[in-house]
């Protein structure tokens, strides 16, 4: 686990810098909004029951819930969640009268809410907050009488915030997703028109500018909607074209494309190439503009034309020897190119209109175009439904966690019970490690900030009007001083922040404080408990799971592939299933997002995940547009089909090996050699082999980085060395 860095380290970065602005806005914000409410509900309108729920819904919404965005985006987000939260209030209200009733409420709600980040960060970020507001009403006193003022100072409480956003100290926007796409599409279309040349460093440094931590939260596609899956999909395509074009300048065939291809006979790359390179611009553009524009002539019936064309040459011509080969060759890594295009102008527009279209192919691939919202919402819930899941582990965990804590403080009669399960909810983490050094500084911070306020309930008595001129101010300490200095200072401020309100609300003595640190020890050591015996290590080992169920698909996806086109006759073996596959890569993702997010620990910690990633997107790809685009015109040679069989059986061994190197397992042996590098290329040379032979040694390429990493992190195990690679023809 990494060290926690010490308070004046963490002044040093945050002090003077957007950070530590940020958090005195956002201090500001909430103190103006639940000290405004507060005071005119208690003092104007001698009303104690709406000042305390004025008093905590900022408090929920604004500083226990990470809700992302600028200052407009997270009003729009926080009054979106009022009426929930008005729900879940009524809903305590009514499940207080028994404590089984209020334990079987924490427990649908608590994982109901904490499974909402499949929604997105949005939802994901207003949930502790809506947690608070149920975790509020369901205790005693039961009091439905008093549901009106209940709501009514929510209500005021989370409008109050939601104007402070928007009008006081409001929180900028961030770079937007969109934007950081449409800067590398234009950057693709520049180097395919040959107005920029960059190395390959350069080119693989703007695609890792794409990966979604380095945006704002708020600006990450992760909704289950059309408008995010096409823009997450448009991310994607940009970083594999970035990619493509990195590998094709090492090769030099990038160099030959755009200038000693204008020179020789290959009209097809000609023709096909500013296609390309002008539909990356004009994608770039309308990412810009935030509209689609109409175009001429779809990208794919362009990549159609060029393989007749090139079927045509290679008939007309009966040429063979090296030269065709490499001419083949190139034309299969710009086919390659054209179909990233070709996805990428499909999911832009998808990203932009956000309408229902009819079917694009291939359908397992763009099957959200033309999927109704329900649907989309349905898949994503349901498809978070498995073990195998990350956000279901977390939300199991939460609700245990929340429903034992409210079992424990009903039980036990806890004087100010909510606080356990405000304990539980503010301190549990994805693994043990982190729960158990958060609660650890918790534990310590309220034993302080208990002492010191019991020394300031026994030294300002019941003069209340002193508890209310400190209380605004030690609201704008706590929130501000507290997330600079880390959990203990932001536990022992807010002690002092909850007793000066409380004593304000009702006679308090010191035992306010004992009362606070007894429920907070007690939801620390149910939250660890918790957290001990669901899931302890977080994402680490389901990551590796998951990447290897996921590796385990995609290497029937490339023996199924090569049987679909070495079929005969041609086109009677359908492509092989993607839908087992994009649904395990949709579980990876979730793990590895989750997996970034915790303390690097392990040897997961060394793997290359991202590079399993873009390795298995690539199979997908390979899996969908060689059947579609390389279908041959008549049954290819038996000899060539058995080379290509066999290729494919050295790919899959390949992938299968990753994948028992993900798990943790022994990699298999490698099986029977394949045949020798020296056989002799296919007589004529045909476009499906060699554009096979141009996917199998790109996959090689990124699965040899991909397993160096792998073996780095699980031991000196088996490597690409044993010469598992396919050849393809004139290898």
């Amino acid at each position: 686990m990494r060290a926690e860095s010490s308070p004046t380290a963490r002044i040093g970065a945050l002090f003077g810098g957007a950070g530590w602005a940020a958090i005195l806005h956002r201090s500001v914000r909430v103190t103006v909004a639940s000290a405004t409410g507060f005071y005119a509900f208690l003092y104007g309108l001698d009303e104690p029951v709406p000042a305390l729920y004025a008093l905590f819904g900022p408090i929920a919404l604004g500083l226990l819930s990470a809700v992302p965005g600028s200052g407009r985006q997270r009003a729009e987000v926080m009054l979106k969640a009022l009426p929930a939260g008005l729900a879940l209030v009524a809903l305590g209200t009514a499940l207080a009268v028994r404590t089984w009733a209020a334990v079987l409420g924490m427990l649908v709600v608590g994982f109901l809410l904490a499974f909402a980040a499949v929604a997105g960060p949005r939802p994901a970020g207003a949930a502790p907050g809506l947690q608070l507001f149920y975790i509020l009403a369901c205790f005693p006193p039961y009091a439905p009488q008093t549901l009106g003022l209940r709501l009514a100072g929510l209500a005021t409480g989370v409008v109050l915030l939601a104007l402070c956003e928007v009008f006081l100290l409001p929180q900028p926007g961030g770079a937007t997703y969109r934007s950081g796409v449409a800067k590398a599409v234009a950057l693709v279309g520049d180097t395919l028109a040959g107005r920029v040349g960059l190395p390959p460093e350069a080119l693989r440094a703007e695609g890792e500018r794409l990966r979604l931590s380095r945006f704002p939260p708020a600006e990450r596609p992760a909704g289950p909607g059309r408008r995010a899956r096409g823009l997450a999909q448009a991310g994607s395509a940009s970083r594999r074209l970035l990619e493509q074009l990195a590998h094709l300048t090492e090769t030099g065939r990038l160099h030959h494309l755009l200038g000693d291809g204008r020179r020789h006979s290959d009209r097809a790359s000609r023709w096909l190439l500013p296609q390309v390179a002008e539909r990356c611009a004009d994608s770039a553009a309308a990412l810009r503009a935030g509209r689609a524009r109409p175009v001429p002539r779809r990208l794919d019936e362009a990549i159609g034309a060029f393989q007749r064309m090139r079927m045509r040459q290679g008939a007309e011509t009966g040429a063979t020897g090296p030269d065709v080969v490499t001419v083949l060759r190139r034309q299969a890594a710009l086919l390659g190119v054209a179909e990233s295009a070709r996805a990428l102008e499909i999911s832009v527009r998808v990203a932009l209109e956000g309408r229902r279209t009819a079917p694009i192919e291939p359908r397992e691939l763009f099957w959200y175009t033309n999927a109704s919202t329900l649907r989309l919402w349905l898949r994503r819930i349901f498809g978070n439904m498995t073990v195998r899941s990350v956000q279901f582990h977390n939300a199991l965990r939460v609700a245990l966690a929340l429903g034992a804590a409210r079992l424990v403080a009903g039980s036990l009669d806890l004087t100010h019970g909510f606080w356990v399960l405000l304990a539980v909810l503010t301190l549990s983490r994805t693994t043990v490690g982190e729960t158990w050094a958060a609660m650890r500084q918790a534990v310590a911070g309220n034993l302080a900030g208990a002492v010191a306020a019991g020394a300031l309930l026994i030294g300002l008595g019941e003069h209340t009007d002193a508890y209310a001129a400190i209380l605004a101010p030690g609201m704008l300490i706590a929130f501000s001083v507290g997330p600079l200095l880390g959990i203990a200072w932001a536990q022992a401020l807010f002690t002092l922040v909850v007793a000066s309100a409380f004593a304000q609300i009702t006679p308090a003595t010191w035992r306010l404080a004992e009362a606070r640190i007894v429920d907070v020890v007690t939801g620390s050591v149910i939250g660890l408990l918790c957290a001990l015996l669901a899931w302890p290590s977080g994402a680490r080992r389901e990551v590796r799971r998951t990447m290897a169920g996921l590796l385990h698909e995609c290497a029937s996806l490339i023996k199924g592939t090569v049987t679909s086109l070495a079929a005969v006759p041609p086109g009677s073996a359908p492509p092989p299933s993607t839908l087992p596959a994009l649904h395990r890569m949709r579980l990876a993702e979730s793990a590895y997002a989750q997996f970034r997010s915790e303390p690097a620990a392990g040897a997961a910690a060394g793997a290359d995940w991202h590079g399993v990633l873009i390795a298995t997107h690539q199979i997908l790809l390979g899996a969908h547009w060689l059947p579609r685009f390389d279908r041959p015109a008549t049954a290819l040679p038996p000899d060539a089909v058995e080379r290509a069989r066999a290729d494919a059986r050295a790919a899959a061994r390949t992938v299968e090996r990753l994948a028992a190197l993900c798990a943790g397992e022994r990699p298999p042996p490698d099986g029977a050699p394949p045949h020798p590098a020296s056989a002799p290329a296919p007589t004529p040379p045909l476009a499906t082999l060699v554009d096979l032979e141009a996917w199998l040694l790109s996959l090689t390429a990124q699965l040899t980085r991909v397993e160096a990493g792998l073996a780095h992190a699980t031991g000196p195990e088996a490597g690409l060395a044993h010469g598992t690679g396919p050849r393809g023809p004139g290898r």
